[in-house]
């Protein structure tokens, strides 16, 4: 093999290097840090460490109690409000790159529908809890 047959070769495989370079990182990252948590994590055990845990303060009543359909819904919103934000990031990078208007007024329609939808969820009482 020539010079030149060689590095046509080797070239789509040294593309990939980074790639594969960066799960190797990812691996050696998550593995490190199980490894030296397991060493250097405490090791205690004994009948306090093996009770149930809610946020100190000790159980009452069976596990599969039924929770109120609200605070799914106001997860729910949560989820959708948490999403908004995730679009505002790039939007705000291009933002001040875009000579017109229009892209300022997708982004007042997009807030707009939201709010709709979050006065509509004000107004069906959503967010009482007595």
């Amino acid at each position: 093999m020539d010079a030149m047959n060689l590095a046509t070769v080797m070239q789509p495989l040294s593309a990939w290097a980074p790639v594969v370079l960066l799960i190797v990182i990812g691996l050696l990252f998550a593995v490190g840090t199980v490894v030296a948590s397991i060493i250097l994590g405490p090791g205690r055990s004994g009948s306090t460490k093996a009770t149930i845990y809610e946020s100190g303060v000790v159980p009452v009543g069976d596990t599969r109690r039924r929770f109120n359909a609200r605070f799914y819904i106001v997860a729910m919103i949560f989820v959708v409000f948490d999403v908004e934000i995730v679009f505002f990031y790039p939007w705000a990078t291009i933002f001040p790159l875009n000579p017109t208007g229009l892209l300022l007024v997708e982004m007042l329609v997009f807030v707009l529908i939201l709010l709709v939808a979050y006065l509509y969820a004000w107004g069906k009482g959503v967010f009482k809890w007595d």
